[in-house]
This record gives C-alpha cells, structure tokens and sequence, in this order.
C-alpha cells in the first residue's frame, strides 16, 4: 500500500473522498502534514448503509472465523508498523519509539482479544423443557476515537466489536485522521466489505453519527463535557452507550517508599505521551514525611528528560496534540502563576514554533485550585502533601472522576487496603496505566459508563437473549388444565 498517496475513506470496501477537505497539522511544526476527507451526511448515510447491510452476514460468520480475522488484521498491523509509525508521529506528535509500541500494541490487543469466549448459559435442560441465555451481536457500531492514542484506543473498540459479530463505522479525531484512515485501507484487504468503514471529517460529523438512527450503540473516548453530548444524541433511539471520558487520577504516595525509584514511576505514570493519556496520574499526594525527598528526586529525574520534535531520535517526549489543548494548558499554568503557586520546575513556555509546554511541577498547591481540580492533560503535576492515609483518601475520592488511581508502597497489603477505599475504575498498587486486554476498563462517576476489554467489555457489544424450548403445549402452565381437552 502506498502510505504517500492522498489519504481515503474505507465505505463498503471501497476508497472514499470528498470535494472538501480538513487540514492536519503536525504539532512539532506547526506545519500541514496532509489533508483528508471531510464526511458529508450523504457519505455517512453509504457507510451506515454499508454497515448495516454487511451485519446480515458478518453475524453469522461462525465466532472462530471472527477470531481468525482479528488475528491477521493483527499481522497487517505488524507487517507496515515502520509506516503507520511515521504517519502516527506525523499527526499526533509522539516519539516514533512510542508510535510503534502504539501499533505493536494494537495489534497484541487483537490477538488477546480474539481468545476471548461469549459464555453461553444453561438455564434449564429437562425432558418438557430446555432454556438457555445466549448473547448476540448488537448491529452497527459508531466507534468514536481520540487523538491521543488514535490506533490503540480504536483497536480497543474494533476488536470487541467485531468479535461479538457487529458491523463498525469508525471515525478518528479531525486533529488525527490520517493513520486511522491508512489503517482502513489496509483492513480492507481482508474484511469483507461494509464491515468496518472508516470515515473523517469535522466537528460535524460526530453529532451526526451519535443521532443517526442505523446505529445500534456509539462507543466514545473523549472528554466529559462531550460525553454528554453523545449521550443526549443517542437518547433519541436510545442507543447503547459506552463513554471512556476524563479522568484526574490520584496518586498516593507513602512514607516508606523507596524515593529514588518510585519518583521515575511516578514521572512516566504521569508524563507518559506528555501527560496526554486519560489514566494519567494527575495529582500527586505524598506523605509529609517523604514530600521534600520526593519532590526533589521528581525534578531531578524530570530534568533528564528531552523534549522534542517525535522524528529526533533524542526526544524522549513529543508536543501537546493540538493548539485547543496547548492553549487549555497554557490557561491552568497562567491561573496557577496568578494565584501565586511555587512552579519548582518549568511554567508558561516561551511560545516558539510547536505545541511545546515545558515539564512543569507545581508545589503543593492548595486542593480547591484549579490545577488540581480540573484535569491537566498535559506535562503539568500537582504535588500535594498529606498527613494521615485518611486524609490522603479523602482528598483522592473529592472529585467528580473517578477513572484510576494508584498507590506506592513497600506493603502491599496495606496498598490493597488503600485501593479498596478509592473511588475510581482501575486501581493499581505499586504500578500504573497496566492495561490488558483481558481485563476490564471502565469509568466511576463522570469518567464513563459501561466497559472497554476483556469479557466486560466484549459482553457490552452484545445483548443478551434467552430462548426457552418446551417439548410439548400441554406441560404449559399457562393454558389452564380443564382447558387442554377443549
């Protein structure tokens, strides 16, 4: 496939473009990568269509044949990895290290994901009567990604979705089209056509996608705020939901850990992709006895690190995505400057070309400021510093998220205690961002509903159905018994 040809839409097996265009941006420069369609109603309308169409067969494909093609869109994914990494870095603006873990990654999510099972569940098997709850395929998927993970977090999509027998439009972030529509193209080599299109466009074409009523279920990652827009438009068809939305991910941190290796933990817990991850640990909350150690080492190791254009093999950590992200970032480090907070490392950037925000750590700000309260997403980290766990867990639970958490201790037992008290989908002692694809990821409170991964997150793209079979009329306790000889 030639990566360097005008970018397409996959609809119905076929590539797809559009008269108007939206423009990509790399954000290391500032400068246009590439242009790619951008979505009208009537081409959604094809690719839903398509979808729907392609569904009455694809969900009678047998479940190993399913799990067969995950796996060699897996080795698509494998065998043009140098590729899809440049374009990835290209767009999004991460090390090309780190894009090629992003489609490496993708593509063992296919693989896991394709050893998972949809269970089966006998209710009643007697002479007179048989019943069992089986769990089929929902229809077409609206599968709406991000750009700060545009392959690995449509893969999280895709995989389920595919596997429980739907059918899939799927539609990138406008910031970051190209690698996912790249990814379409390769995928329609061996799909059969209609079941998964791929499409790109504006602002628009998301609103267009959550009310559109060929949709079964629309499958979101994105923010809150928009959260809530996918879920008034899918009221309408009451659509099924699945919403992986923000997150302000508490870290506590302590006294008895070992300061030189958890504060390197803690960094790339926190700085990994430059802070662009929802599971990122966003506040940090370090016991007293430890604070001033710990927020040395953190400085010192953060001061080791480059950051740069994705391309130079010495940049360690790439740009913020976009500019409505820099400038956000840009608002919270003006605010916490204003408000007289200790920066101990970085501040406000000198503005040069690219998206750049300098790796910035924040001394103990007070809990009700913004940088605490609102999440970052970006390369800035509050450092708050408490007395008693009680506190500690107080302070991690007062937040409308509740999407991760972690806890760093030499005593696990005592983290597990920790962990069983915090308020948040995924809780990790001694580690963080552990991922898998056999375990479920899902939100509390305003960071999401419903699951993504493993047997959770699979079971979300069906719907269950329970068939009872009786042998004979006559053992049917609803006709009444001085009517059977009638």
């Amino acid at each position: 496939m030639d990566f360097n040809a005008a970018f397409t839409m996959s609809i119905d097996g076929k590539c797809e473009t559009t008269a108007d265009q939206i423009t990509v941006i790399n954000p290391a420069t500032e400068k246009i990568v590439a242009k790619a369609p951008d979505c009208t109603r009537e081409m959604l309308d094809k690719a839903v269509d398509a979808a729907g169409k392609a569904f009455l067969k694809w969900s009678k494909v047998p479940y190993a044949e399913r799990q067969a093609f995950l796996n060699k869109m897996a080795d698509l994914l494998e065998q043009n990895v140098t590729d899809l990494s440049r374009l990835l870095t290209a767009e999004q603006g991460k090390t090309l290290s780190d894009a090629s873990m992003e489609i490496a990654g993708a593509a063992y999510w296919l693989r896991e994901t394709a050893k998972l099972s949809l269970p089966e569940t006998v209710n009643d098997h007697s002479k007179q009567h048989r019943s069992v709850t089986r769990h089929i395929p929902l229809g077409v998927i609206g599968a709406i990604a991000p750009w700060n993970y545009p392959i690995g977090l449509a893969t999280f999509k895709i995989s389920s979705a595919l596997l429980a027998g739907n059918t899939v439009v799927l539609k990138p972030s406008p910031f970051t089209p190209l690698t996912t529509l790249k990814m379409g193209e390769l995928f329609q080599q061996i799909l059969p056509a209609g079941v998964l299109n791929v499409v790109s466009g504006s602002d628009g074409l998301g609103p267009w996608m959550t009310s559109h009523p060929g949709f079964a279920k629309i499958s979101f990652t994105g923010s809150t705020q928009t959260g809530r827009r996918v879920m008034a438009g899918g009221a309408a068809t009451l659509k099924h939901l699945t919403l992986e939305l923000g997150g302000n991910d508490a870290a506590i941190v302590m006294p008895d850990v070992d300061v030189q290796l958890v504060a390197k933990a803690i960094f790339w817990a926190s700085f990994g992709n430059s802070g662009q991850i929802c599971l990122a640990a966003k506040r940090i909350y370090i016991h007293k006895d430890v604070y001033e150690p710990m927020k040395q080492a953190l400085a010192a190791y953060a001061k080791t690190i480059s950051v740069g254009d994705g391309t130079d093999p010495r940049s360690q950590l790439g740009p913020i995505q976009n500019r409505q992200q820099y400038d956000r970032i840009i608002d919270l480090l003006q605010d916490s400057k204003d408000n007289g907070y200790q920066f101990l490392l970085g501040g406000l950037p000198e503005r040069k070309s690219g998206y750049f925000v300098p790796l910035t750590l924040i001394d103990n700000p007070p809990h009700h400021s913004r940088i605490v309260q609102e999440e970052q997403f970006g390369p800035v980290l509050p450092l708050i510093m408490f007395d008693n766990i009680e506190e500690a867990i107080t302070l991690a639970n007062s937040s409308d998220y509740g999407l991760g958490a972690s806890v760093w201790t030499t005593d696990a037992n005592a983290g597990l205690a920790i962990a069983e008290q915090l308020q948040a989908g995924s809780v990790w002692v001694n580690e963080a961002l552990a991922l898998s694809p056999s375990v479920a990821f899902s939100g509390h409170k305003q960071s999401g509903l419903g699951s993504e991964s493993g047997l959770s997150g699979l079971l979300a793209y069906t719907v269950s159905q329970t068939i009872s079979v009786r042998e004979d009329v006559k053992t049917w306790v609803g006709i009444p018994k001085d009517n059977l000889s009638n």
